[in-house]
């Protein structure tokens, strides 16, 4: 075993973080936290996974849920394709009859990448498979002072063929969990505290003072802007939504009315009420109020541009073609996006409240 193999565990017998999965060598236990921290800091992540594993305590019991619970557990995680594959997984296991026990078995589970692979398999069977995420790529090409960049073919095969030789293959669950802890807590993206740094003395990166520009990425990701205006509509004690079954984002999740435009439609009124004659036809509508306005949603490579309103039809009004009616008083039930809960959120606050109807 080498010294930097050394040292990291060392490093990490006085550091580690205590997390839950961390205490069981059941794979699917692992494969939940795993899934859940693909794109989500382990603060975050910690409570989603101890509500998860109440409901859901085992593989059966998550592959016979509906899937529209399953996404409501994940609401407010983001990135929802990872709650779909989950469950879609989950089905598959459940027809297989027991979880996967290699790691090309568990690497064909559907949403499983080589890195989760690694670590479910490394850390339930102490399979010599080492792991390779945003931590082990800084970690080592920091320490080693490589700029090939990370998200290139020769970079991702360089790096993973660097991690596997620097393995303790003797203890694999131990060294993949000190490495990844080590770029989360010490070597990490902004201000790495090098001074107390144990690896200091050997680090290139260090001694180059390029810490600060590696590891290396030679994409950047096209940001694209959208815009969305959602409308509350109001009948009743009832409004209405619709399940987003589209090859976009938020599949799967639900949403009241939506108006997607070209442009910011939220200083040309006119316009703007002139797109929802459109989709309300002669329908009456007793007042629309604008509830907020030129909110900004960040996703990874969207930026999404939203403007909230409301709108009120006659209480009788019983059909929006798409859209499902539903009491107000069972939203909660829906699992939605984040953007959408805020406009919820919104809405249904107290001095924002009509008086009380009962939906029919």
């Amino acid at each position: 075993m080498s010294k930097f193999t050394d040292i990291l565990i060392d490093w990490y017998a006085e550091n580690k973080r205590d997390l839950p999965w961390r205490e069981t060598k059941d794979p699917y236990r692992i494969w939940i936290s795993e899934i859940i921290l693909q794109q989500t800091r382990v603060a975050q992540g910690y409570d989603y996974y101890i509500r998860f594993m109440e409901r859901f305590p085992d593989v059966f019991t998550l592959a016979d849920a509906d899937e529209d619970e399953v996404m409501k557990y994940w609401q407010g995680l983001g990135y929802y394709s990872r709650a779909r594959n989950l469950h879609a997984a989950a089905r598959s296991i459940r027809e297989a009859g027991e979880f996967p026990k290699t790691y090309e078995g568990v690497l064909a589970l559907k949403g499983v990448g080589e890195y989760t692979a690694a670590a479910i398999c490394s850390f339930a069977y102490d399979i010599p498979r080492a792991v390779v995420d945003g931590n082990v790529y800084r970690v080592l090409s920091r320490w080693m002072g490589i700029d090939t960049p990370i998200d290139s073919t020769t970079g991702k095969k360089l790096f993973a063929q660097l991690a596997q030789e620097l393995m303790d293959e003797s203890r694999p669950a131990l060294y993949n969990q000190a490495i990844m802890d080590f770029g989360a807590l010490q070597c990490t993206p902004a201000s790495p505290d090098c001074l107390s740094c144990p690896l200091a003395d050997t680090c290139l990166a260090l001694a180059n003072r390029s810490v600060d520009t590696l590891p290396v990425k030679q994409h950047k990701t096209k940001v694209t802007n959208r815009f969305f205006n959602y409308i509350y509509v109001r009948t009743g004690g009832c409004t209405f939504i619709r399940k987003r079954t589209e090859n976009d984002i938020w599949k799967n999740l639900y949403e009241p009315l939506l108006i997607e435009t070209d442009t910011d439609l939220s200083e040309n009124a006119l316009a703007f009420e002139q797109k929802l004659f459109g989709v309300l036809g002669e329908t009456p509508w007793r007042f629309l109020r604008p509830v907020k306005q030129g909110v900004k949603h960040v996703l990874s490579h969207r930026v999404i541009h939203a403007n909230f309103y409301e709108v009120v039809l006659p209480d009788d009004f019983e059909t929006l073609e798409g859209y499902q009616k539903v009491a107000e008083e069972d939203l909660h039930k829906f699992a939605v996006s984040n953007l959408v809960y805020q406009f919820f959120s919104l809405i249904l606050e107290p001095n924002n409240q009509k008086e009380s109807k009962v939906c029919q």
